[in-house]
């Protein structure tokens, strides 16, 4: 990979580049709602069922597009997708041309320093298969994860 690939545009990257851009949050695999009068997005605790909240990572993340209907692939997707991304989210911060943070794996060298200043959902998140079928996520919005 190329130093500081990541100060580079989205469409510039390599694919290796591409998922290193990543950090590992699990933000993404959040439940969300929008709501229908402002457009606005709302996270919720709720995780993909693929989601596991002990490591942050996908269970399957080679085949999650074909188990998981609603997961998008933000490379994709078209420049829609950046709004449905959190405020923190490398890939939306580079779409809107600003620079990675300084918790970013990339740009801090520690891979610990995202989860320390609080950004990861890592133990902070259930999987939408512990809860009952008829749970009301509206009852789940957090606003610790902000679009």
């Amino acid at each position: 990979m190329r130093e500081k690939f990541w100060t580079l545009p989205l469409q510039e990257l390599t694919s290796a580049e591409w998922e290193a851009l990543c950090d590992g949050c699990g933000r993404c695999c959040l439940h969300k709602l929008q709501d229908e009068e402002d457009d606005r997005v709302y996270y919720t605790d709720v995780a993909c069922r693929l989601f596991d909240p002990a490591s942050c990572q996908c269970s399957n993340y080679a085949l999650r597009l074909k188990q998981v209907p609603d997961c998008m692939s933000i490379r994709d997707e078209g420049e829609e997708v950046f709004q449905f991304l959190p405020s923190s989210c490398a890939y939306r911060l580079r779409y809107e041309g600003e620079p990675l943070p300084f918790w970013h794996p990339l740009v801090s060298k520690n891979d610990q320093a995202m989860r320390l200043a609080g950004i990861s959902v890592q133990q902070r998140v259930v999987c939408e298969t512990s809860l009952d079928a008829d749970a009301d996520l509206e009852e789940r919005i957090i606003h610790w994860v902000v679009a």
